[in-house]
């Protein structure tokens, strides 16, 4: 009786599994019809897909920028005019068993898999050559599990109609090399003028280092050194999988790859690729290329041709005085519209010196494909005062509070006399040099004025328009460190995220910022606090009419109204900068309102101007992509690039002033710098720096800075002989 039980559940357990498995089966079947039944037939294969491209304007709609996809380039040749040196490339790089699998290569699927798990990454991928052309020709780059049946079907289904040799050469005549160039003979043609059946063998493998991501390895753009170490990759794994010889990859690694001079007709390019790259992260090619967008910008053509000639008019000028590059930006504060970008002086020009750009990025004096404006970050010198001073303000000090510019230590652990404890070297691009430390070996710090000169006790107003240093590393540990990052964050800038990272050098430019952030960082004073942040994009419409997006900007209040009246009365008082940068520098406007600070960097490495009106703001960077030092002179090499654009702005506008700061009258005495008679002290005698508006301190000493401050006092007033201010 056991035995017959036994026996009728195993024949239950065969009746639902085989239930099971048929139940499976057809659920398969019907997805795979599901997935597959409106796939497109192979036949169709070699008709050419619609295109219709974006189009990028300036604001009125009335200038073509740029055109993406609108030129393509393409040439069918047969399979026998494609250099071997490509063919064998390609199959090196992206599908080494093509002529093996049956359209999907299972083990290479199950390799890539493999590599992704244990290096934690998903630098491999699993398509053939068959599956990216089927992908590329009918299917999209989205990922899905549907897509991914579809492009499975198509690509059996395709092995199953054609010869390897077809596909292979449907791929090469197919494949996009960027450029608006699709298959080998316009890839040729386009970056170095021949045939593809002319290919060396460096050059096959460069194109083919092109194909996985066109625009982010093309020739002519900033990842020209990566791209090159990507194709002297291949050429090792060619002869590693037994296409070339050892002393062929030696040769192809040595050859000097001459590339035609890009075709592609494009406006305002830098200005251009900021906006493409926003459009490709959140569209995709695919979209891009069919879809008919046409993007309008906030660009003003008429401005952005006056900035790119002044530029270019000012190159030999700057060279002289050792500076090979120069970017600048325009935008309207009110609105955070970018009305000019140019990040480099010559988008078309090439690199210097010869050859730089192959050795990685920063080797050149110039690299006319970086864009400094977007994707620099370089040190802003004192144009990054005016953060600490609103910082300051914010707390209470006044533009009348008085610091004392006069010789001083900030290391506490440093002898405040300057007198040296120990002394060690450093390497620098100016040779070594020896400074002080501490005992503990970390750096004294006594910073200097930019003329050596102390000048005793002087106002906020003044230090900062004649952009006094040793003050301003005052006013730092003053306003202190973290709320005055939280000041610069406030106002946009993305790029000084780790307090630790930074000391009182702050103030001075001792961290990265870029110009674009400076520049609408700048545009919350010019609307007297109130954010916007830097936009491109007016509107972008489909081929259909439809308004894909559509600007939006709204402003965010991130600074008191009357704390940014102050920085605007200050930085817009030429009387009170002219005893330093004289009466009529390049920082004055004859006749307007113009508000504007400069900035150098140690060696002059970097050179800034940043100015602005209530309706403009300008920010113009100098300097070397390499960081080379550079021969600045008096108020900069960036602004007289900076006055000539501002003039020409303001004079096509409305005159538009500042509304001046309401007086102040709630402070104590010594915050509207009125000082005792024949005073000697520092400020800290008076206030308490993490409490400005309230009682005087009772033991000013424990302040750590409060002895060296007043050693300094002390010291000067012994040296020149004063017993008073």
């Amino acid at each position: 009786m056991k035995h017959n039980n036994k026996k009728i559940t195993l024949d239950k357990v065969i009746k639902y599994s085989a239930f099971l498995f048929l139940s499976g089966c057809a659920l398969l079947l019907i997805l795979f019809i599901y997935y597959t039944w409106d796939l497109p037939q192979p036949e169709k294969f070699t008709e050419t897909p619609f295109i219709q491209s974006t189009k990028i304007y300036d604001s009125t709609g009335k200038v073509l920028l740029y055109d993406i996809y609108g030129e393509e380039k393409r040439e069918i040749v047969s399979f026998d005019k494609i250099s071997d040196n490509l063919k064998h490339a390609v199959l090196a790089s992206e599908d080494a068993r093509f002529y093996e699998h049956g359209g999907v290569d299972f083990l290479g699927i199950l390799r890539a898999a493999w590599v992704d798990l244990t290096s934690q990454s998903r630098s491999q991928g699993g398509s053939t050559l068959t599956q990216q052309l089927v992908r590329s020709v009918y299917l999209t780059n989205q990922k899905s599990i549907s897509r991914k049946i579809r492009e499975i079907v198509l690509s059996i289904e395709l092995e199953e109609k054609y010869s390897k040799d077809q596909i292979f050469d449907w791929y090469l005549n197919e494949i996009p090399f960027g450029e608006n160039a699709y298959g080998a003979e316009a890839a040729s043609q386009t970056y170095f003028n021949k045939p593809a059946s002319d290919l060396s063998l460096a050059e096959a493998a460069l194109l083919t280092s092109i194909i996985p991501a066109p625009s982010f390895y093309s020739p002519y753009g900033p990842n020209k050194a990566t791209l090159l170490q990507k194709k002297d990759a291949l050429l090792d794994k060619m002869q590693k999988l037994g296409f070339i010889t050892e002393k062929q990859v030696q040769d192809a690694k040595k050859e000097k790859l001459n590339f035609s001079g890009s075709t592609t007709s494009i406006k305002a390019p830098d200005f251009v690729m900021y906006v493409k790259k926003y459009l490709d992260s959140k569209y995709g090619e695919d979209y891009l290329k069919e879809k008919g967008l046409r993007v309008y910008t906030t660009l003003n053509w008429d401005i952005q041709q006056y900035v790119e000639q002044v530029i270019k008019s000012s190159d030999k000028t700057n060279i002289g005085k050792g500076a090979y590059n120069a970017a600048m930006t325009v935008l309207d504060p009110k609105t955070g519209e970018i009305l000019a970008l140019v990040g480099s002086k010559d988008y078309f020009a090439d690199p210097f010196p010869e050859g730089c750009d192959e050795k990685g990025p920063g080797s050149c004096l110039f690299d006319p494909k970086y864009d400094v404006a977007t994707m620099g970050q370089r040190q802003p010198g004192s144009s990054f005062k005016p953060f600490v001073y609103a910082t300051a303000f914010k707390k209470g000090y006044t533009p009348d509070t008085i610091l004392w510019d006069v010789k001083t230590e900030f290391n506490p652990n440093c002898d405040p006399n300057g007198l040296v404890n120990k002394t060690m070297d450093l390497g620098d691009s100016s040779g070594s040099k020896t400074i002080n430390v501490d005992p503990n070996g970390n750096p004294c710090y006594a910073p200097q004025d930019y003329d050596g000169k102390n000048r005793g006790p002087v106002t906020l107003r003044t230090a900062l328009d004649c952009s006094f240093n040793i003050p301003s590393v005052k006013l730092l540990y003053l306003a202190g460190i973290p709320s005055t990052l939280q000041t610069a964050k406030d106002l946009g800038i993305t790029t000084l995220n780790n307090i630790s990272d930074y000391g009182l050098s702050l103030v001075l430019g001792g961290g990265d910022v870029n110009l674009l952030e400076m520049t609408s960082a700048y545009g919350v004073f010019a609307t007297e606090g109130n954010y916007l942040p830097p936009i491109s994009i007016l509107k972008i419409i489909d081929s259909d009419g439809n308004i894909l997006e559509k600007n939006n900007n709204q402003p965010t209040k991130v600074l008191d109204t009357q704390v940014a009246r102050q920085i605007n009365n200050v930085l817009s008082d030429n009387s009170a900068r002219a005893p330093i940068f004289g009466s009529h520098s390049p920082l004055y406007v004859p006749g307007y309102q113009v508000a504007a600070k400069t900035g150098t960097t140690q060696n002059f490495v970097d050179g800034w101007t940043v100015g602005y009106t209530p309706f403009v703001v300008v920010g113009v960077w100098t300097g070397n992509n390499d960081n080379s030092p550079t021969k600045d002179e008096g108020v900069g090499i960036a602004a007289p690039m900076w006055n000539a654009v501002m003039q020409k702005l303001v004079a096509s506008n409305p005159i538009e002033n500042f509304t001046a700061p309401d007086p102040i009258t709630n402070r104590s005495p010594i915050l509207l710098g009125q000082l005792p008679p024949n005073d000697s002290h520092t400020i800290l005698y008076y206030i308490d720096k993490n409490n400005p508006l309230g009682p005087q301190p009772q033991n000013p000493e424990l302040d750590p800075q409060y002895f060296f401050w007043q050693s300094g006092i002390n010291n000067w007033l012994t040296s020149t002989g004063k017993t008073n201010p």
